[in-house]
């Protein structure tokens, strides 16, 4: 196999040293003309479900170790007025992602049960679904409709909700890059079912698509497209916060 893997920091150098079999897949990985779609929003969930955080300075660092690597596309929203999104945003700019962003929409959902009977599922209906909602008791009904009571008798008419999905411009973006860029191997970070279509596409006209996601974390639509999968805890040591790294890799680094 070819070795394409040029360690960027010594930190990753040393890493790799430690763990050659992950360098190894990842040459594997990478060994053709590569650009990454990173969907920010499922990756953060990610994070919240292991108990450690991804490092973007140290992602950078450590994919810009594999020359093949021609851009890395980074989809995040912007939460317009909010200081810290913002300079998130600019901070992604600062570390060489292709940022890709827009608004994020903050959805009001109603919750004033005050005018309603307490087994009605006028207010319910817009929160839970209507197959849940109809096999419910009546009696679960007016238990749920008694706590949206009390949050009204805080002073809550309504919750917010923040949305920002790019599955649309992720999936653009594979296709486009396919016809204009001519890029060989596509490799999406997340495991949303709304990108099994692009990959089947991309599969189809023979290139290669590898999903990096976490076991439990792909959906079954993707996880039966033919694409190859990779689980990124296998890279943990290398993407994650310093402090989250294990003691005994520390005291090696």
């Amino acid at each position: 196999m070819t070795k394409i893997f040029e360690p960027k920091t010594e930190r990753i150098k040393n890493l790799a040293e430690l763990f050659p079999e992950r360098i190894e897949e990842l040459n594997e990985i990478f060994s053709l003309s590569t650009n990454i779609y990173v969907d920010y929003a499922n990756v953060l969930h990610w994070s919240r479900k292991l108990n450690w955080h991804l490092d973007l300075k140290r992602l950078k660092q450590f994919l810009g170790s594999f020359p093949t690597i021609k851009a890395i596309r980074f989809y995040t929203g912007t939460l317009v007025g909010d200081k810290k999104s913002e300079d998130f945003n600019k901070e992604v700019i600062k570390l060489g992602y292709d940022l890709r962003t827009k608004p994020v929409k903050i959805m009001r959902i109603f919750i004033d049960v005050s005018s309603i009977p307490t087994e009605s599922t006028d207010v319910l209906k817009s929160s839970i679904k209507k197959p849940l909602l109809n096999n419910l008791k009546v009696e679960t009904i007016e238990y749920l409709n008694s706590k949206l009571k009390e949050l009204n008798d805080q002073g809550k008419k309504y919750i917010e909700v923040r949305k920002c999905n790019f599955d649309v411009e992720i999936g653009r973006d594979m296709l486009l890059d396919y016809e204009r860029n001519k890029i060989d191997n596509y490799v999406l970070w997340s495991g949303d079912s709304d990108f099994a279509d692009p990959v089947n596409q991309l599969v189809k006209d023979g290139k290669k698509v590898v999903i990096f996601a976490t076991s439990r974390r792909i959906s079954l639509e993707l996880a039966q497209t033919q694409s190859l999968k990779y689980d990124i805890q296998k890279i943990r040591n290398f993407i994650c916060f310093p402090s989250e790294l294990p003691q005994d890799i520390k005291s090696m680094l």
